[in-house]
């Protein structure tokens, strides 16, 4: 168990553990009363009740079943009531729905075949071999998941070419930028954050 400020939150061996990049995207959310928020990759359900205080509603997804079922508990635990789990990859769970923000501390460590983990927490950080391999997917689809204006937020690495993320989101029609930034061990972690013009 972990408390971050006032959240407690409950942990699972086979869920991400929340860690630097889930703390710098807690610290620079970008949330307005209203906005009905789409978390992709909830884990352990933290951004989730963070984001559930402060807004009107959040859709929280995961690809893992023991992340929806930790982060179940977690928002219960917090009596976050606002919140929808629903287990999927990506966009699958919410195929024709629009939200005001879309959150996803996304997995951006390259990876080997021979560096994969044998479980579900391996889809927590292979990114691919370029670390770009979710990130790239997510931004082609994000334009057809949000309303007008609005605005996604995701994290990623210095490992997985930032510049890239933020050329493409630019072509998708964003304005974008890097609006937190922290550095680690052998990387930076950064939240890109932007807007749709």
């Amino acid at each position: 168990m972990l408390e971050y400020k006032g959240t407690i939150i409950y942990k699972h061996p086979n869920v991400y553990e929340p860690a630097e990049d889930t703390f710098l995207l807690a610290e620079n959310l970008d949330i307005k009363r209203r906005d009905e928020v789409l978390e992709i990759g909830t884990g352990t359900g933290l951004i989730t009740i963070i984001t559930a205080r402060r807004s009107r509603k959040v859709v929280a997804t995961d690809i893992n079943e023991d992340a929806i079922k930790c982060a179940s508990k977690n928002t219960i635990v917090n009596r976050t009531y606002n919140v929808e789990l629903r287990k999927g990859d990506l966009f699958e769970p919410v195929k024709d729905e629009k939200f005001d923000l879309i959150l996803f501390n996304t997995p951006y460590l390259p990876t080997e075949e021979d560096e994969k983990l044998d479980s579900e927490l391996n889809a927590a950080f292979d990114g691919g071999l370029e670390g770009r391999e979710t990130i790239d997917k997510f931004i082609e689809e994000v334009n057809d998941y949000l309303n007008e204006g609005g605005r996604v937020q995701l994290v990623q690495s210095s490992l997985s070419d930032n510049e890239k993320t933020l050329r493409k989101l630019e072509e998708m029609g964003f304005d974008a930028s890097i609006t937190a930034r922290e550095k680690c061990f052998f990387e930076e972690i950064v939240v890109i954050t932007g807007v749709l013009k």
